[in-house]
């Protein structure tokens, strides 16, 4: 069972910076894509970044050019380098993660990022 570890979420003024970290605990299955989902309120959840296992990434528009998503496959390990930071970003960080030959989705428990003066 893959389980996904999240780190990094907290409180920022607008603006600012912050990283989130998520690391696949499960390395015999082969990890696919991984990335970030976030959840606003009242909001739906949403994708904000993906990066599959050869590097290539996808990014929601909202974001491109202020977040960057990076991954070392040894590790089954993203980061998620946020800059520029608006109160519209605030929300609940979900990591995601695709394993195995059926491409089985996992999620992880969700760190808390606030942007707020």
């Amino acid at each position: 069972q893959v389980q996904l570890m999240e780190s990094g979420g907290g409180l920022v003024q607008p603006g600012e910076s912050l990283t989130l970290s998520c690391a696949a605990s499960e390395t015999s299955r082969e990890i696919h894509r991984m990335g970030w989902y976030r959840q606003s309120p009242g909001k739906q959840r949403e994708l904000v970044a993906l990066i599959s296992s050869g590097g290539g990434t996808n990014y929601a528009d909202s974001v491109k050019d202020r977040f960057i998503l990076s991954r070392d496959n040894a590790k089954n390990t993203v980061w998620l380098q946020m800059r520029s930071l608006k109160v519209e970003d605030t929300g609940v960080y979900y990591c995601f993660a695709q394993s195995g030959r059926m491409r089985d989705d996992h999620w992880g428990q969700g760190t808390q990022v606030t942007v707020s003066s």
